[in-house]
């Protein structure tokens, strides 16, 4: 852990409590990076840092709803009371609402907007002189969703919101590249979160089979992603090895992609 290939990094993570961005922190601290977590649920967040901190990892954290703009202020605020330089953005934080395009409400649009796109693009835009001072990254989460879409799974607004960060991601790397800041994204398939096991749980027998035969079908690689599959190259990307890297969607999907 000393010598990570993270060592000295000071990284922010949002949607840090669980699912992919709780295994992008642990991934970070196994490198050596300084943590700073944000989710909505300070309970879950007082928890992960504990689990990190058990590990040897530095941890801070904020509870803040990112749906509303005026936390990102607050989010602020306290990072820069211990900070004055950020290496690594993580734009994790995300919301999907599966509802047919007909009947999506005007909140459900808004949620979405705001936590999968607007968010991203008003943490980054503030913490700025951080990101410039460190010549430091942005890794915005994304989806396959943005390009591939699931029979029987509707997200009109969830893909049109990954697709709006895919295209913010080339638009800041383009932007930014001058002052010293990469900004690239992973677009994951479906990963083995706690939220997708939930899903999964609520589904009856013949819907299970019949998800399981889709995975199997659909995936090349026969089986969904784990948390640690986007992890791995979350590290990479935030790294040096890197270096030469702006502007990347890149897909971690077990070949859903692929047909």
């Amino acid at each position: 852990m000393a010598n990570g290939r993270l060592q000295k990094f000071k990284a922010v993570i949002t949607g840090g409590s669980d699912g992919i961005g709780l295994a992008i922190a642990t991934a970070f601290a196994r490198e050596a990076a300084e943590l700073w977590l944000i989710a909505r649920d300070g309970e879950k967040l007082a928890s992960a840092a504990d689990e990190l901190r058990a590990s040897g990892a530095t941890v801070h954290f904020t509870a803040a709803d990112l749906t509303d703009p005026s936390a990102i202020q607050q989010v602020y605020a306290e990072i820069t009371q211990s900070w004055d330089t950020v290496d690594v953005l993580v734009n994790n934080a995300g919301i999907a609402r599966f509802t047919d395009f007909a009947e999506v409400s005007q909140d459900e649009i808004q949620a979405q907007v705001q936590l999968n796109l607007l968010t991203p693009f008003l943490l980054t835009q503030t913490l700025l002189p951080l990101l410039v001072k460190a010549q430091g990254n942005v890794i915005n989460i994304s989806s396959t969703s943005a390009h591939r879409l699931i029979p029987g799974r509707p997200a009109s607004v969830y893909a049109m919101t990954k697709g709006g960060l895919n295209s913010l991601t080339k638009a800041l790397a383009l932007e930014l590249g001058p002052v010293g800041v990469r900004v690239n994204a992973i677009a994951p398939g479906t990963i083995n979160t706690p939220l997708t096991q939930k899903m999964i749980a609520s589904f009856s027998e013949q819907r299970k089979a019949e998800y399981d035969e889709f995975v199997r079908q659909s995936f090349a690689l026969g089986r969904l992603g784990e948390p640690e599959d986007v992890a791995k190259l979350a590290v990479h990307l935030a790294s040096s090895d890197a270096k030469w890297m702006t502007g990347s969607v890149c897909l971690v999907d077990g070949g859903l992609s692929t047909n």
